[in-house]
């Protein structure tokens, strides 16, 4: 029998464990953010009917350098390049959305265990998390200046959801305030482990679909490290899914399941995963680079329209980790 979860989301993630049907006949917009302020108006519509439409959208010209991507990348392999002897001393704790872990996350929608490591930096529960500097100088450093440039570009694009839900303009941005202990917000390294290659996808899955759990993932990918695929909208009646180009030098950024809460069902959470390459594919390591956007765990998460009963972001996260981890 299927588990049973406390959280809609939880349920219904339940039922997409299948390989489903592969299409390519869905565009995922690419969204130019230049000139921020003066085309403000514009970037709020287009990214409004991606989110509303879709739930996954690119973006370009977003403020961050290439080379400062780039740069992130060397500093998570610098970390993954680690013996697993040293970075099991940086261990996830239980019930933390911190550290590090390997092959411990199991996804309520396949049973099976992510064929993935991860090492997730959330500032204010990183205690006895980090690195040393003998063992990678500078590592803490580089990773929180890349953390704060990912939040303002999603504080950004969260500002015109903002207009848009009739919130005011700085109302994610406080609701994400940094400077606040229960600061929750999580820039997540991730190495995806080599495969021989596979011709049929079976129930073993690098990620195994999904919804995240925040109000928006930015998500950078390697050129030519392919697989991340998404499943929205009407297709996920009929699981289809669409891959999403690994292109350099833009965001690919999707809605969570907090954001989709707050929106009142407006803008959508949808599914997503990561397959298993295929022979005639690239199966060596796999690396990314998410930030997630988790309100504070002060906030109290509900739309205008009162959809879904209130419930704290702290008390959200806590579900959603405890359905997907090993030791939860």
């Amino acid at each position: 029998m299927p588990h049973s979860y406390k959280l809609e989301e939880l349920q219904r993630e339940t039922t997409f464990g299948g390989a489903g049907e592969d299409v390519d006949n869905r565009e995922i917009r690419i969204i130019d953010m230049s000139d921020f302020e003066n085309r403000r108006d514009d970037i709020t519509e287009q990214l409004w009917l991606a989110a509303t439409e879709i739930g996954f959208f690119q973006l370009s010209h977003h403020g961050i350098e290439q080379s400062e991507i780039d740069a992130a990348f060397v500093e998570s392999e610098r970390f993954f390049n680690l013996p697993d002897s040293i970075k099991s001393n940086y261990s996830r704790p239980k019930g933390m959305n911190a550290g590090w872990e390997s092959r411990s996350q199991i996804r309520p929608s396949t049973g099976t265990k992510d064929q993935k490591e991860s090492y997730q930096i959330t500032q204010y529960h990183m205690q006895n998390l980090w690195p040393s500097e003998q063992a990678l100088p500078n590592f803490k450093k580089n990773t929180l200046a890349f953390e704060r440039q990912c939040w303002e570009v999603g504080m950004k694009v969260l500002s015109c959801f903002a207009d848009k839900l009739g919130f005011e303009r700085d109302f994610f941005s406080k609701a994400h305030n940094p400077t606040q202990e229960d600061y929750q917000s999580t820039l997540r390294l991730l190495h995806y482990y080599p495969s021989e290659g596979v011709k049929e996808q079976g129930n073993l899955w690098r990620a195994g679909a999904h919804t995240d759990f925040d109000c928006l993932t930015l998500l950078f990918q390697h050129e030519g490290h392919g697989g991340l695929q998404v499943c929205p909208g009407a297709e996920a009646e009929s699981k289809q899914w669409t891959s999403i180009p690994p292109l350099g030098g833009v965001i690919t950024c999707n809605i969570g399941d907090m954001l989709m809460r707050w929106s009142d069902d407006q803008l959508k959470s949808n599914l997503h995963r990561v397959r298993l390459p295929k022979v005639d594919e690239y199966c060596g390591s796999r690396h990314s680079i998410a930030f997630f956007c988790q309100a504070n765990k002060s906030q109290i998460i509900q739309g205008p329209a009162r959809y879904y009963p209130p419930i704290s972001a702290k008390d959200f996260l806590t579900q959603r980790i405890q359905a997907n981890f090993i030791d939860k």
